[in-house]
């Protein structure tokens, strides 16, 4: 693991020269290769430590952290073009995946939660000095008070543990704890992260002020930090949780479904996107909080498919509003007589978000549903309402944006780049080839 950070540090000092920009993005293109040639994924442990180390949990989330970060340089090519400060924005981005990739690996559950906090800096940056809107201030201050005050009582807890355990180590902490106050902070942090419906507020401002770039990191890396920390503070919390999951259990698919709602009546694409996101993230924290063998298995694999479709919707809105100057979906119509080569991948992303095979959300989902109705059968209404309204704004979103009458305000026909296609065709492979791999997502249990 080491190797690959200081890897990720060798890329700083290149981040500030003039050409940069595509050669880091390069050079992280060859890093997720590597990563996935160097680490033999069919071994339990990678190169663990005390310090530092992998197991499959994390090797997906590590990957899926380079992936992300790489395409969020190749979708940011305005940034470059005009010379907004692109050689700060390459940093900004490759601090952000330090972190992201040191928050994977770590330990040791303060290293974890160091990291975890501070990948909430460079995220903020990135909203403040690239976002778009005026408005992206207020946004800030709620990623940043939303996601403190959920977890300054988690530092607290972690200290408490350390006290009564004599370790820091995951692997190492053994137990159970019945302990309520314990139980509520530590894993209120991660429900704020998810987020959980109630406390997801912080979510859709983010997103609609975010740059492209914001919104791809957003959706696909920040929101699995949650899933993440939960699956591993489950691992001295399982007693308590049998007797209290059910609470998050109940406000997650209730939310899911008034979520759902809500996305049906949206005019804004990213704020669709965002909160079709809170929707997901949704049935993935009931599935991990069943504690059942199905509910992490699936939990993990729509978090890695999430990752990737949401973030490929966030670059088809980004497309759009970098040749129609607006998000609005009153605008933003008629857009397959305006982009008729981009409407496939309209198709082929909106199918992936109501979980259409062969993509890895339906096996994600399918996982989901399995646990979730096991641990209740009352739970079927919520989740039959949950599926419906997905697939309901999901197709709202691909039919309102694609047919009807061209705005009158648009006068030729746009095709993509290059550029743009390939961004796309990255999102949408791994998508759908890692279906084929289904049993890696199966095996780390």
């Amino acid at each position: 693991m080491l190797k690959f950070l200081f890897l990720l540090l060798f890329l700083i000092p290149l981040s500030l020269k003039k050409s940069g920009f595509w050669m880091v993005q390069n050079m992280l293109f060859l890093f997720s290769l590597l990563f996935i040639l160097l680490n033999n994924c069919s071994n339990y442990w990678m190169n663990l430590s005390y310090f530092m180390g992998c197991d499959l949990i994390s090797y997906g989330m590590v990957l899926l952290s380079l992936w992300i970060c790489t395409l969020m340089l190749l979708a940011s090519e305005s940034i470059y073009k005009n010379n907004n400060y692109s050689s700060f924005f390459v940093l900004n981005v490759l601090f952000l995946l330090l972190f992201l990739y040191l928050t994977f690996s770590s330990m040791n559950l303060f290293m974890f939660y160091l990291f975890f906090e501070s990948s909430l800096i460079p995220t903020l940056f990135l909203i403040l000095g690239w976002g778009y809107q005026p408005e992206r201030l207020q946004a800030g201050v709620y990623l940043l008070f939303y996601t403190l005050f959920g977890s300054l009582p988690m530092l607290i807890s972690i200290f408490f543990l350390y006290d009564s355990m004599n370790t820091m180590n995951f692997y190492l902490m053994t137990g159970s704890y019945g302990n309520e106050l314990l139980y509520i902070s530590m894993i209120f942090a991660f429900l704020v992260k998810m987020p959980m419906f109630l406390v997801h507020l912080w979510l859709p401002s983010a997103h609609v002020e975010a740059p492209v770039s914001g919104s791809m990191i957003l959706a696909g890396i920040l929101l699995k930090l949650g899933g993440y920390g939960l699956l591993r503070v489950f691992l001295f919390l399982q007693s308590i949780g049998l007797v209290y999951n059910f609470i998050w259990i109940s406000i997650s698919l209730v939310g899911g479904v008034l979520v759902s709602l809500v996305c049906l009546r949206q005019t804004d694409l990213k704020a669709l996107i965002a909160y079709s996101s809170v929707s997901h993230m949704g049935i993935v924290l009931s599935g991990l909080m069943t504690m059942t063998y199905w509910g992490v298995c699936g939990a993990y694999v729509l978090m890695i498919a999430h990752g990737l479709c949401s973030s490929g919707l966030f670059c088809l809105a980004n497309i759009s509003y970098e040749r129609l100057g607006s998000r609005s979906l009153l605008i933003n119509k008629g857009l397959l007589n305006f982009m008729p080569s981009m409407a496939l991948w309209w198709f082929l992303l909106s199918s992936a978000n109501m979980a259409a095979p062969p993509t890895m959300n339906l096996l994600g989902e399918i996982s989901l549903l399995n646990s979730i109705v096991s641990w209740s059968w009352l739970t079927m209404l919520m989740l039959s309402f949950v599926s419906f309204f997905g697939a309901a704004y999901t197709l709202y979103m691909y039919a309102y944006s694609q047919h009807g009458k061209l705005f009158s305000g648009l006068y030729s026909i746009s095709g993509g780049s290059s550029r743009e296609y390939l961004l796309l065709f990255l999102h949408w492979f791994p998508l759908n080839l890692l279906i084929l791999k289904s049993d890696f997502c199966m095996l780390w249990l």
